[in-house]
């Protein structure tokens, strides 16, 4: 029976063999293009991901051999190589450790994703695989976007990670939105497809999901992977696909406001 740790795993060996053929065959100046993070060349996007794969692989090893974490001068001193790389040395940097750490995960043994815990270093205490797992898909399933929209506009988010990872965007707004550009408070029903999930959606003091309301200010009705980009602030007009609607007293571009994403 496959676990949520399976499940995460195999999602992270798919998204990995997604990039990875895209970014073999990136020329130099296709590194230079801008991504869809913003401010970030594609190179920075691979390069994010491969010194992320490296502190990740870290964190990982520790907790196989019970040895102490990376503290923060050791995640100082890799952003700071990978920052002095050249942007053929992110992707080919990216190809290599993305794949080792997959590779890590990929030889952790039923017993070992059941019952492992694993000290990330910024949450109160440690925890399991599949959590640390999802964290690590989080990240990188939206910034496989990030470098795949630079060249295809209709770059998705891949349908397997959007399963695994919507029903955790409650617990990522308090970093990927301001509820201040918002002016007063609303309350609106959300109703996803692909999959389906219906909730409410808070904006006040702080952005939350919520039960759904009965009588909502307005109503997002989207494709569940649109959402999942609007939240971490990725639906910029050129990337809204059709299906995307938004009624009563706030508007996508208020919301586009809210969400700034990471």
């Amino acid at each position: 029976m496959s676990t949520a740790a399976d499940q995460i795993i195999t999602a992270l060996r798919a998204g990995h063999e997604e990039l990875a053929a895209l970014v073999r065959d990136l020329k130099e100046d296709d590194l230079l293009q801008p991504s869809g993070a913003s401010e970030w060349q594609v190179s920075q996007v691979l390069s994010h991901l491969g010194s992320g794969a490296e502190i990740n692989l870290a964190t990982l090893d520790a907790a196989r051999t019970g040895a102490p974490g990376p503290d923060g001068d050791f995640n100082r001193g890799v952003w700071a190589r990978w920052d002095a790389m050249s942007p053929a040395e992110h992707a080919a940097g990216f190809l290599a450790t993305n794949e080792r750490l997959v590779e890590a995960y990929e030889a952790l043994d039923a017993e070992t994703r059941a019952s492992m815990r694993i000290d990330l270093g910024f949450l109160p205490e440690p925890v399991d695989v599949a959590t640390a797992a999802r964290f690590r898909l989080s990240e990188f399933a939206l910034h496989q976007w990030d470098a795949e929209v630079a060249f295809n506009r209709f770059a998705a988010v891949t349908p397997g990670a959007v399963a695994l990872l919507l029903d955790q965007v409650g617990g990522m707004l308090a970093w990927t939105s301001r509820p201040q550009e918002l002016a007063g408070e609303a309350t609106l029903l959300v109703r996803l497809h692909a999959p389906e999930r219906t909730f409410g959606l808070r904006l006040g003091e702080k952005v939350e999901v919520v039960d759904a309301p009965e009588r909502p200010d307005g109503e997002l009705v989207a494709p569940a992977e649109a959402w999942l980009r609007l939240a971490t602030g990725r639906l910029g007009p050129q990337y809204t696909p059709d299906g995307v609607l938004v009624t009563g007293s706030v508007t996508l571009d208020d919301l586009r406001r809210v969400f700034v994403g990471f």
